[in-house]
């Protein structure tokens, strides 16, 4: 009988600190959300605040971990003087998630805010940054797009020489990326809009009336002609053959070397209604 007192003076004394890190979570996580929401591409972001967040982070899973293994304890050695709180457990399971995806966020725009630090303070061998900050009016399409240009870049100009080789040869290439653009009247490229259906990478823009920008960023590499017969297929069984497509494939940031834009506009004009057509940077 001792035994069992003491051991439901252990379980009380568990779930005591499983209510205390469930408080804290319940506090915390919603303090964290702000915090996390506060950082963003176009924002100057205090280091105090970059550090904050990763050590809330830690503590909020520290505890999550902590819950996770006292109940683990509870439902096995001590199941018969334990019983669950599944309100609880469901809110606990919710605030893991919250978390996560907020600090998930959060990494992926200090990624953005890196990306943009990097581009601008990298030697420019030519204009082609802004060229390329030009292919979409949007800032938010053009910190994107920056982020793919600067993958191509560091496969293409940062590969330390002990990698240079086979590495080299399989690394080179296998990420590019396709420029893409419609031009037609404007009903047609709305429907166009809210037909396509793109991956988490890519990006759309409407980029004015008459006119859809866009980026594919590919994993692997791609053949301009599979992309054409794609593009043409979608085209055909949406009845979008009146409108002008443009595709640019981009195999490396030299691509977008050059006055990107003219060369665009140029093209469009020698086009024909319907005419779809890939042009070579």
């Amino acid at each position: 009988m001792e035994q069992q007192d003491r051991d439901v003076r252990y379980v009380k004394s568990l779930e005591k600190t499983i209510q205390n890190n469930h408080h804290y979570l319940k506090e915390s996580v919603k303090d964290f959300q702000e915090m996390c929401r506060a950082v963003g591409p176009e924002k100057h972001v205090p280091t105090g605040i970059v550090v904050d967040i990763r050590e809330m982070y830690k503590e909020i899973r520290n505890r999550l971990t902590e819950i996770k293994a006292i109940e683990q304890l509870l439902q096995g050695k001590y199941r018969q003087h334990y019983r669950r709180d599944s309100v609880r457990d469901k809110e606990v399971l919710e605030f893991g998630f919250v978390a996560k995806n907020c600090y998930s966020k959060f990494e992926h725009t200090m990624m953005q805010i890196e990306a943009i630090k990097r581009l601008k303070e990298r030697p420019v061998r030519a204009d082609h940054s802004g060229e390329s900050l030009r292919w979409f009016r949007a800032k938010e399409n053009q910190i994107a797009f920056i982020k793919n240009v600067r993958i191509l870049s560091e496969l293409d100009y940062e590969l330390p020489p002990e990698k240079v080789g086979e590495e080299r040869r399989d690394l080179v290439g296998s990420r590019t990326l396709t420029l893409f653009l419609f031009s037609g009247d404007s009903a047609s490229l709305d429907r166009f809009q809210s037909q396509i259906q793109f991956r988490e990478h890519d990006i759309l823009e409407r980029y004015g009336p008459e006119e859809v920008h866009g980026v594919l960023a590919h994993l692997r590499k791609v053949d301009p002609v599979e992309l054409e017969k794609k593009f043409r297929q979608f085209m055909e069984s949406q009845g979008l053959t009146k409108l002008k497509c443009l595709l640019l494939p981009i195999r490396s940031p030299k691509d977008l070397e050059g006055d990107l834009l003219r060369s665009v506009e140029a093209a469009l004009h020698e086009m024909a209604e319907g005419e779809l057509r890939t042009l070579a940077m």
